[in-house]
């Protein structure tokens, strides 16, 4: 037979210093909470006679709706039993909260595929790694949205951080995902809006920096001995090719097609994954003479330039594979240039990402507008941009500070 207790949540103490009282529910020895909608202080509480201490100002009030939710929780319970004999205490749960308050991960996962054509791959598997990430971290699915409560936010955090040595990008992004979850939720009527605990929340923002290469380092990487024919190099005229064509991404660049590069005008046109857009600006020498380098004269017009996608058919079968092997491929020239950044003794780690960084400050550097260098990364906003303004900023700075001192 179940046991029914109401129960104050200690651990669960919020600024004010007040607890979440609970109904808890054991049967065959496991056990669920239901929230009672009661908060109270710890001095306010008196767990022997499970009432509110008479020192709370409602508490015969409180008292009595407690003891109805009670005596409504055990009639439930002894209807289930008797109609089933080897009911487990998820029913009862369910039985006793009514259909009110949903399961948050039937919900999250149902709502993951109902909107999964409307968003990129890539996107999509965001979203579902973090659910994903945020059900192994509670070791069940079995979670309803009631009990998704501040401290227990808290308390993820403090598991992704300290456990899991997430950045506070990696962080926010977690936490970010499953507050989404929530505003859905709300939006379609499925919980209350008092029911969303991530505006108590306080997120940091990651304080990294934008790793790139100057001038010099570039010169230097160019100029890196490599066994010609071999990948290393490969990956290496992919790297300059992005600085040099606007800070293409990986993507983009791995897919180029000769249909993308109007050789007469110098320009590469092209429909740009991650934001949707076409995309089309002219390129200088040294982008050019790398598309040269392996233009090949039997070229089909949908081929790719650069020789990294083997099985066109493969990667293009769906956005699944293709997400799956741009993460291969990505991996590999991260590989390759990492080796190359050793080789060098560059004070980072080189990875194909920084090829993007490394344009944006390097224009800037050089005098190029701000508007235009927007314009060639196709940012979306020019507040983006402004970053690496802030980059040659800081670097002017210092350089005063190492001229004056």
């Amino acid at each position: 037979m179940a046991s029914i207790k109401l129960i104050l949540r200690k651990h669960q103490l919020d600024q004010t210093g007040h607890c979440p009282l609970y109904i808890r529910i054991i049967k065959d020895r496991k056990t669920k909470f239901i929230t009672a909608g009661v908060k109270l202080k710890e001095s306010e509480w008196d767990e022997g006679k499970q009432k509110v201490k008479k020192n709370h100002p409602n508490s015969a009030r409180m008292n009595a709706s407690l003891s109805q939710k009670i005596a409504d929780a055990e009639a439930q319970v002894a209807d289930m039993e008797r109609k089933i004999k080897t009911v487990s205490v998820k029913k009862l749960k369910e039985a006793i909260k009514g259909k009110e308050v949903p399961n948050f991960f039937d919900y999250a996962y149902k709502r993951l595929e109902k909107i999964k054509s409307t968003l990129s791959y890539s996107t999509y598997k965001a979203y579902s790694t973090q659910v994903k990430k945020f059900e192994n971290y509670l070791g069940t699915k079995d979670v309803y949205f009631d009990e998704i409560t501040v401290a227990l936010l808290n308390n993820y955090k403090f598991y992704l951080g300290d456990t899991l040595k997430n950045g506070a990008t990696t962080q926010r992004l977690s936490i970010i995902v499953l507050g989404t979850v929530f505003r859905d939720a709300i939006k379609e009527d499925v919980i209350p809006e008092t029911m969303f605990p991530f505006s108590k929340l306080t997120l940091k923002f990651s304080s990294t920096k934008r790793l790139f290469l100057n001038k010099q380092q570039i010169d230097d990487l160019t100029n890196l001995k490599l066994i010609e024919g071999k990948k290393a190099v490969l990956w290496r005229d992919l790297f300059l090719f992005s600085i040099y064509a606007g800070g293409l991404r990986f993507g983009d660049v791995i897919e180029m097609q000769y249909a993308n590069y109007n050789q007469a005008e110098s320009k590469i046109n092209k429909l740009i994954r991650k934001t949707g857009r076409v995309h089309q600006f002219k390129i200088g020498k040294v982008a050019i003479d790398i598309l040269e380098k392996y233009h090949q004269k039997d070229a089909k017009h949908d081929d790719y330039i650069f020789p990294i996608i083997v099985d066109k058919e493969g990667y293009e079968k769906n956005e699944a594979m293709r997400y799956f092997l741009s993460a291969k491929y990505n991996k590999l020239s991260n590989f390759h240039l990492k080796k190359m950044g050793e080789k060098l003794k560059l004070p980072f780690g080189l990875s194909f990402h920084l090829s993007r960084h490394t344009f944006a400050t390097n224009a800037l550097n050089n005098g190029m507008r701000i508007e235009h260098v927007s314009k060639l990364m196709d940012h979306r906003d020019i507040g983006t941009t402004q970053i690496y303004a802030k980059i040659i900023s800081e670097e002017l700075d210092k350089a005063v500070d190492n001229f004056i001192y």
